[in-house]
């Protein structure tokens, strides 16, 4: 029986696991994660108004792992030896015959000051911060922004900030409080969003102006303090500052031989390979894949890369070349807690539905339909 070793347990790991096992092929799988949980970063968005609570969007896989037949082991993976066909984990070497590495990026945390600032999809207890800190002001300023790897176009993550830009904007309207607190949006980029669409930046700009919300755009940012936002463009005030840095390789690859691209993310080509490497794949935020620029980093792109990968990884044990590829495709709802502007891209169409009530609980039920195939 062949043995697969899936790193990570977060959406490409478990859509790899469903495609896997949805094959006749018997497989011995293994996934290492500090924890048998998957945690749906999409609702945290929902935490700071209170619509989600942290039980809600923290899924115990272990019923789950169980009816897939995978093995768990609660590791942290730290390297790789013998060509990619041993991991080396906080538990111990684990064997396989193919590796699919879907352990997510790191945010990149050179800014001076930064630690001054909340990262939101650092994980759940990041957006329990935000909350907290809400609820015990009484006023002031609070600064939203994000920045990308320069190296790396794709590995940056706005789109939720502009929903955490709105979605505390709306909560701050329903408390009767928005006129005690200024809203500013900064980024180096003078355009925002726009891997969105042109559109897109538009219908945000026009967002943020309808809502009172400033902005600080196009200028590289230098420094955060414990009260303000400093970049070339100048320093403004910020009681609170929410931000967004762009994200790299995880630090465990610098113990691998695995081909790194200039922003530390591991070199895949369009079928989720890592180049170079023996039945090594890659899917999600570890990888810099071919593509145009504005390919984004986010779950759904994560779900086509690990089906591929999977599909791929199958047809190497049936000894026949790798064959299938990833389409390449931007689907998101930008929610603002009571309604949402649904945004699509693909190489041929860039579509953007304004504003409407549907799309908030649209964006809900998908949530609710998506987790309960894993609880």
């Amino acid at each position: 029986m062949k043995k697969v070793t899936i790193v990570g347990s977060g959406f490409a790991a478990l859509t790899a696991i469903k495609t896997l096992r949805k094959s006749s092929m018997e497989l011995d799988i293994t996934v290492v994660s500090p924890r048998a949980e998957f945690h749906y970063l999409p609702g945290t968005i929902w935490i700071p108004c209170e619509l989600r609570q942290p039980k809600d969007l923290t899924i115990d896989l272990s019923n789950y792992f169980q009816r897939m037949q995978v093995k768990h082991i609660a590791a942290e993976a730290t390297g790789l030896s013998n060509n990619g066909r041993t991991l080396q984990t906080t538990q111990g070497d684990i064997e396989n015959d193919a590796l699919l590495i879907c352990s997510g990026g790191q945010f990149i945390k050179k800014l001076p000051g930064i630690d001054n600032a909340i990262t939101p999809c650092e994980g759940i207890p990041a957006t329990v911060k935000i909350r907290d800190r809400l609820k015990a002001m009484q006023g002031g300023t609070i600064a939203f922004g994000f920045s990308g790897n320069p190296k790396e176009p794709s590995a940056m993550r706005g789109g939720p900030m502009f929903e955490f830009l709105f979605g505390i904007d709306c909560q701050l309207r329903k408390e009767g409080r928005r006129d005690k607190f200024k809203l500013v949006f900064f980024t180096p980029s003078e355009n925002p969003g726009q891997r969105l669409g042109p559109k897109a930046v538009d219908g945000l700009l026009k967002e943020m102006k309808k809502r009172d919300i400033e902005t600080h755009l196009g200028h590289k940012m230098k420094q955060f303090t414990d009260h303000s936002v400093i970049t070339e463009g100048g320093e403004f005030d910020a009681d609170l500052i929410i931000f967004m840095p762009g994200m790299t390789g995880n630090s465990w690859f610098n113990n691998t031989q695995l081909p790194r691209s200039e922003g530390g993310m591991l070199k895949a080509n369009s079928h989720c390979q890592v180049e170079g490497s023996d039945k090594v794949y890659v899917a999600g935020d570890s990888g810099s894949f071919p593509g145009p620029g504005w390919m984004p980093k986010q779950a759904h792109m994560a779900d086509l890369q690990a089906e591929t990968a999977a599909k791929n990884l199958l047809e190497e044990f049936n000894n026949k070349p790798a064959s299938h590829t990833f389409r390449i495709e931007l689907m998101c709802i930008i929610d603002s807690q009571n309604s949402g502007m649904l945004v699509f891209r693909n190489s041929k169409l860039n579509l953007i539905l304004p504003r409407m009530r549907f799309f908030h609980w649209l964006k809900r039920f998908f949530e609710w339909f998506y987790l309960r195939q894993y609880r």
